[in-house]
């Protein structure tokens, strides 16, 4: 009986291998050689374990739900297939409105009898971007990244796995002690869009396969509808006073809760804008780090052609030079004395913005400025002028990432050994830079939450947002909120007054809800109640109901949790932590460590140090322990040659090395015994 071939076009057959271990190899390939060009990347687009792997993903932010890919119905699993054989025949369109291959599970309306009103609607006004359109951008984005990872600069940030504004303030902390001019630019006007050809040459410099520059050019060009609403859809709108509350559906996705919508509303300047191109979706940011890699690195090479070492610094005179920036013991510590400075520069930039601090004269900040807007304006067609590029110093205070970068003087004592082994000691001037969380940036996203009003007074509003919620939900979501802030300054030198003044906030606000809500008329009313952290319920009337301890005891009412860091001391302290000068994120240290471990030559070094050391290696040892079993037809029990010590190690040598020849094993018996005695103890 022949066996039936497989059908080709059944996509249960094409799924041969786990979309995960698809991608994992890809990260492998490009951090083993990241300096090749690419140019086979349709093989990729052909592996359907990547489209499932997409679908998975899509579908997980459509409907806020994981699908495992053994769930997913087979008539999806065809559409997929159709897709991606669209995809490969050029007959796939960005931004369709009526045709598709596949559908969002979330889509039931039938577009083949809808009324030409409503076609005419769809095809007019703006819509959300296609469920296929995201499936291709996921795919796209998944080989893509791989590539470009390896590559990129280590003075970018962000838009990048495993790199967040955290990490530029650790850098900052460490790498910009000492430098007293900063140039700080905004260049987030390409992060709005630039040329197509502009964008598909920084694309080519690495990646030359056609498929894929196809896809992405066609993104780009096809034009995005959007649509303006009338003035009459307006005035209806304002004038309906109540509008019903929408019920979503199981399977719709819910919205951010309030704490979270409200943390989003801090986010800095250098972290409002994100990059959205044509139909590129979630590659816009990628396709925005391409362009400005080549930024990063032409400041790369003017670091290394500024930086001049002084041999009367005693902390940058080291030959190494950029290898080791500062003291590694105190690093933020910088000597201000000596005629002659060590000259140097450093640069981060974190989507559209950047930071360049310089240690010289302020003759040399104005020049790499001049180059700086020369090298824009030929590379990205973007016109800069001296307000837009400003030079600052350190001590009015530099703005990055809603942090103030300022310095200290300190006068520590210094200790150092002279010739003749004489100890002396002699009080230094330094200056210690300082990242500080900027007061006035939050007390302006307060603001501008409706948090509070005033500014130099600032008065705590009430959240009405919450007006309807319990109090037990209302102090949890106010915690959460809370917890974020703690986190998102935590490497401020300033985080517990910084905090303990966002706690005031939200304590003062919610009080004033409370007050409103329960009719307490004040918030000196609602504490005395409630105490300090709100902790206590506030609805409970005497005589009426029984004590809130015994209802919570008995599971009949909802426990209220006080609000956190209601005082100072409860706030933790400054993070500290010492950053390392070649910080790498996890899974690039994970990669370069498994590349290595599986580089043939590492191996080599390993058993020639083993040897050289004289030990055995756990694979040898139990390789010579198969081979004298099947020599000799005896089993040893391992576990007994760990147990038994001394006195059975000449025993099992005798029986490891036994051989016809009795003058050898006289000759190597000293040299087992030891050997045995190392192996027994592992």
């Amino acid at each position: 009986m022949q066996r039936r071939a497989p059908d080709p076009d059944d996509p249960t057959n094409l799924m041969k291998e786990d979309g995960v271990s698809v991608c994992s190899q890809m990260w492998i390939e490009n951090f083993r050689e990241p300096d090749r060009i690419v140019t086979n990347l349709t093989s990729y687009i052909r592996r359907f374990e990547l489209w499932v792997l997409a679908y998975q993903k899509v579908y997980a932010d459509e409907t806020g739900t994981y699908i495992p890919r053994s769930a997913i119905q087979k008539s999806a699993l065809e559409d997929l297939l159709a897709l991606r054989n669209a995809v490969l025949d050029d007959r796939f369109k960005w931004g369709a409105r009526l045709q598709f291959f596949i559908k969002s599970p979330r889509d039931k309306t039938d577009y083949e009898s809808l009324s030409k009103r409503k076609i005419k609607a769809i095809l007019t006004t703006t819509q959300p971007a296609p469920f296929q359109d995201k499936i291709v951008q996921e795919v796209l984005f998944m080989i893509l990244e791989p590539i470009y990872e390896s590559r990129f600069s280590q003075k970018s940030y962000a838009f990048r796995p495993g790199r967040n504004a955290h990490t530029v303030l650790r850098v900052i902390r460490r790498n910009f002690a000492g430098y007293l001019w900063y140039i700080k630019g905004d260049l987030s006007t390409v992060l709005d869009g630039m040329k197509v050809g502009l964008v598909i040459n920084a694309l080519m410099r690495d990646v030359r396969d056609k498929k894929v520059i196809d896809l992405v050019k066609s993104a780009l060009v096809t034009p995005v509808i959007t649509s303006q609403v009338d003035e009459g859809e307006k005035k209806k709108k304002t004038k309906r006073k109540y509008q019903k509350k929408k019920v979503l559906a199981e399977d719709e996705p819910k919205p951010d809760p309030y704490w979270l919508e409200s943390f989003f509303g801090f986010a800095p300047e250098e972290a409002e804008k994100l990059p959205k191109w044509g139909h590129c979706g979630i590659l816009s940011p990628l396709l925005a780090n391409i362009c400005l890699d080549e930024l990063d690195r032409w400041m790369e090479r003017k670091i290394k052609e500024f930086y001049r070492p002084s041999k009367s610094d005693v902390i940058w005179n080291s030959p190494e030079g950029e290898a080791e920036q500062g003291n590694t013991s105190w690093p933020e510590f910088v000597p201000t004395s000596g005629p002659d400075k060590t000259r140097k520069m450093d640069y981060v930039r974190y989507g559209g913005h950047i930071l360049i601090g310089i240690r010289g004269p302020r003759a040399d900040a104005a020049t790499l400025r001049k180059q700086l807007m020369e090298f824009v304006d030929q590379r990205y067609m973007l016109k800069l002028d001296n307000e837009s590029l400003p030079i600052e110093h350190i001590t009015k205070g530099i703005m990055f990432l809603d942090h103030v970068l300022c310095r200290r003087v300190v006068y520590p004592t210094l200790r150092y050994t002279a010739t003749g082994g004489k100890i002396i000691s002699e009080k230094g001037v330094g200056t210690l830079l300082s990242v500080t969380a900027s007061l006035k940036q939050c007390i302006k996203q307060f603001r501008k939450l409706n948090f509070l009003k005033g500014d130099r007074d600032p008065d705590p509003q009430p959240c009405f947002r919450m007006f309807h919620a319990t109090q037990a939900h209302t102090n949890a979501q106010m915690n959460k909120f809370l917890l974020a802030m703690v986190e998102w300054y935590r490497y401020a030198d300033n985080r517990k007054k910084i905090v303990n003044f966002c706690s005031y906030i939200i304590r003062g606000s919610l009080a004033k809800l409370y007050a409103a809500k329960y009719k307490l008329r004040s918030r000196a009313k609602v504490y005395k109640i409630g105490a300090r952290n709100l902790g206590r319920p506030l609805k409970e009337k005497k005589g009426q109901s029984p004590d809130y301890q015994n209802l919570l005891r008995m599971g009949l009412v909802e426990s209220i949790d006080g609000l956190l860091f209601t005082r100072m001391s409860l706030v933790p302290e400054a993070d500290y932590t010492p950053f390392p000068g070649n910080w790498r994120p996890d899974h690039e240290k994970a990669l370069i460590e498994y590349i290595r471990l599986d580089d043939p030559k590492t191996l080599e070094e390993q058993r020639s140090c083993i040897r050289e050391q004289g030990l055995v290696s756990p694979q040898d040892y139990v390789s010579m322990l198969v081979w004298n079993y099947k020599r000799n037809a005896i089993a040893m029990d391992q576990l007994s040659l760990v147990k038994s010590g001394g006195s059975n190690i000449q025993n099992d040598q005798q029986l490891l090395s036994s051989s016809n020849h009795e003058n050898y094993e006289d000759k190597i018996k000293e040299e087992e015994e030891s050997e045995g005695l190392h192996v027994a103890r592992i």
